[in-house]
């Protein structure tokens, strides 16, 4: 089982909360002070380009100062630890910019809006620990899969992807964000991770492979955001040996 790695704090939540710094509206229009912020981040001829295929844009590098990597972190983290306390809707740059002790136009310089930073935090958390299995079990493969992917919500994220979770059904662009750029790309996964198997022979050709990839993640997501039962090994078993496999085979 993958184990999930924890953002580290870069300074205490509740002056992140306050925002320590000028107000800034929370709808997504900016203030007078956001575009001074993005005005100086656009100077040091810095661009944001969308991504291929998706509605929110990942920060590209343009030829100013060479980005740190590290610096990057940081701000993710700390944008983390701000929405885990006071929700998408509150979020807002000034309060990641207290909270990481950095200035507005350095976060600017990397994500044009708070939707932009939050997308891309959540796909970089994905894809450093959710893994795509592939070693021709298909027991093993989705154990491994699943096992990760409840230990990410289930570790020191959840409350961040709590808060976000909640927001979606508010927030029409966000939710089209979230979906495209996190929840399609691991149902995607999962799906390719059964067609393995199928093409092994582990998996009868009738089995409702949709209905499967759907249990699973209403599974993860119901413990998360209703019961509040834990996310751990032993869930996941039980999802697996009592629900998921006997539908495949």
């Amino acid at each position: 089982m993958s184990t999930v790695n924890a953002p580290t704090s870069s300074a205490d939540t509740t002056s992140a909360a306050t925002g320590g710094g000028p107000s800034e509206d929370t709808s997504g229009t900016r203030t007078p002070d956001d575009r001074a912020a993005a005005d100086s981040a656009r100077t040091e001829h810095t661009h944001l380009s969308p991504a291929p295929g998706r509605s929110s844009r990942q920060p590209t590098p343009g030829r100013g100062r060479p980005r740190d990597a590290s610096r990057d972190a940081a701000l993710r983290s700390a944008a983390l630890e701000v929405m885990a306390e006071v929700g998408y809707r509150a979020l807002t740059m000034d309060a990641v910019a207290a909270h990481a002790r950095a200035g507005k136009a350095t976060i600017y310089r990397r994500w044009e809006s708070k939707l932009e930073l939050v997308i891309d935090t959540c796909t970089q958390l994905v894809q450093r620990n959710i893994p795509e299995p592939d070693h021709g079990s298909i027991d093993g493969d989705l154990r491994e899969f699943l096992s990760a992917f409840a230990g990410f919500l289930g570790g020191p994220i959840g409350k961040a992807a709590q808060a976000l979770v909640g927001e979606l059904p508010h927030e029409p662009e966000l939710a089209e964000a979230f979906r495209e750029s996190f929840l399609l790309p691991q149902r995607d996964v999962l799906r390719r991770i059964i067609d393995r198997g199928l093409e092994r022979g582990e998996i009868r050709a009738d089995a409702p492979i949709d209905t499967v990839v759907e249990l699973a993640g209403a599974a993860l997501i119901h413990r998360l955001m209703l019961t509040g039962d834990p996310l751990d090994q032993r869930f996941v078993d039980r999802l697996l040996d009592e629900a998921l496999l006997p539908l495949l085979r």
